[in-house]
């Protein structure tokens, strides 16, 4: 696949109830209308979203739209695996995030099923389906709470590439010096694939806070002071987010990022406005 062309890609998360489904497919036409590459769909701990992530993919793959599913392996069979691979192989998907993903509360170590890392996953993906699939995997350019240190990350993100990803989508933050600082690394090692910055926009600050700090993303400090001095103006937080987020874009693009991978929090408003005012073109698909 060439990787001459940027990639912009959107994510959703499975809706948990029917409303939440018909409000998605209501949002999805819009942000179709951008031109995304392909809409990324999550999948929950233990593929505790499983039976939702199905229905969110097949109805987009109804429309007639590109789409990556998550498949996360803790908890899952390889039994299991080889079943919902080829179910997506033979719906025509032909693009995947393999993620290692988080043990459910309540399921204990016995239960984590045939994989423990995302790196078995993607070799498990490799042996039983060849290139059937263009695999994604996750990265963090401020490192993942859970290795311990900057280091360890990046042998367990080398250990993934070896085993046969694609490209690499990574954990949004706000301080584009650690993507690119991220990249040389990886250079340094010999990890030569296309990471592409994923990108959350600001719209809700309590909410944003209560995921970085469960993922470990830094809001830097300043953006922090400023989007606490707003308390509960809603339109100076989304304005004030808004432009935080377009100047990073602007950064990353203009210092030769792959493409953007948008987490839209099932959402158009946001995105569509990132996307106007960067002047995103429409996505060439990928193929």
């Amino acid at each position: 696949m060439s990787t001459d062309t940027p990639i912009y890609s959107v994510e959703l998360f499975p809706p948990k109830t029917p409303e939440g489904m018909d409000k998605l497919k209501l949002e999805i036409p819009k942000i179709n209308a951008l031109g995304p590459a392909y809409f990324s769909v999550t999948y929950g701990a233990g593929g505790s979203t499983r039976d939702g992530t199905f229905e969110t993919v097949n109805w987009l793959c109804s429309q007639g739209i590109d789409t990556a599913p998550h498949l996360a392996c803790i908890g899952s069979s390889r039994k299991e695996v080889r079943e919902i691979l080829t179910h997506y192989r033979e719906q025509g998907i032909r693009r995947l995030v393999a993620l290692r993903g988080d043990m459910p509360s309540g399921m204990g170590a016995g239960n984590s099923g045939d994989f423990r890392y995302a790196n078995e996953l993607v070799s498990f993906v490799r042996a039983e389906f060849g290139d059937a699939f263009h695999i994604e995997v996750a990265a963090y350019p401020e490192y993942h709470p859970q290795s311990g240190s900057p280091s360890r990350d990046l042998e367990n993100f080398k250990r993934k590439v070896e085993a046969g990803a694609d490209a690499a989508i990574t954990q949004y933050f706000y301080n584009a010096d650690a993507y690119f600082s991220f990249l040389e690394s990886c250079r340094r090692v010999g990890i030569e694939i296309p990471i592409i910055p994923g990108v959350m926009p600001i719209t809700n600050y309590t909410q944003l806070a209560r995921f970085s700090d469960a993922c470990g993303a830094e809001i830097p400090r300043w953006i922090r002071r400023r989007l606490e001095g707003y308390a509960d103006d809603v339109e100076s937080i989304r304005a004030f987010g808004h432009e935080v987020v377009a100047n990073l874009c602007r950064h990353l693009i203009d210092g030769g990022a792959p493409g953007l991978h948008f987490y839209t929090m099932n959402h158009s408003g946001s995105v569509t406005r990132l996307w106007t005012d960067l002047g995103l073109p429409v996505a060439r698909k990928p193929g």
